[in-house]
């Protein structure tokens, strides 16, 4: 299995790229999330990879982060989302929106996605609500701070207010789902608070 390559960016597109490494060129699929973040061509790069082999095909796709790889594979384990579709998905919000996203069943802000039907969106919310918990919070907000510790520390204070770890997991993650743009714990415990 390829786990990454790194080396000379030869060639970018926001759906593809190549990678010159050892001599050889290695195309990579990849998901608008994942170009915004490369270098300039003749840079140096590095891209997580799944290498996807099908009965009539191969594909490499690449990703900027090991959690945007792992979402990828959470989602192409979906029956009905293809490799192409999961990139689409990938495409349209970063991995915590995603995660987010999912974990509250928004099936139809999923489903507005290009390429995501209501019933494919509805499918990936129900199979997918409980694995994508640990991703919710893993990526970076787009400030450039982690979100994780004003989300450990909400969940902790509606824990400590008697909110069971499952409750309070459902309260932030609705929270987070309708307001991303929230980043101060206050108004997250406040947001929580009111939904119940």
């Amino acid at each position: 299995m390829i786990a990454y390559i790194r080396g000379i960016l030869a060639e970018k597109a926001p759906t593809r790229v190549v990678i010159e490494a050892a001599g050889v060129g290695y195309e990579l699929l990849i998901p608008i999330s994942t170009y915004e973040k490369l270098p300039r061509e003749g840079g140096e790069v590095k891209l997580f990879a799944q290498h996807v082999v099908r009965e009539d095909d191969e594909q490499l796709f690449g990703f900027a982060s090991e959690d945007e790889r792992e979402l990828f594979l959470k989602l192409t384990g979906v029956s009905g989302v293809g490799p192409k579709i999961a990139v689409a998905i990938l495409s349209g919000a970063s991995v915590s929106e995603l995660a987010t996203t999912i974990a509250a069943g928004d099936a139809k802000r999923l489903s507005a996605i290009k390429g995501v039907g209501k019933k494919t969106a509805e499918k990936i919310c129900v199979e997918l609500r409980d694995k994508v918990r640990s991703l919710m919070f893993a990526a970076k907000a787009e400030g450039g701070a982690a979100l994780s510790p004003i989300v450990n520390d909400a969940l902790n204070a509606l824990r400590a207010l008697g909110f069971n770890e499952e409750t309070s997991t459902k309260m932030v993650t609705e929270v987070m789902a309708k307001h991303p743009e929230v980043t101060d714990l206050e108004a997250i415990i406040k947001l929580a608070l009111s939904s119940k």
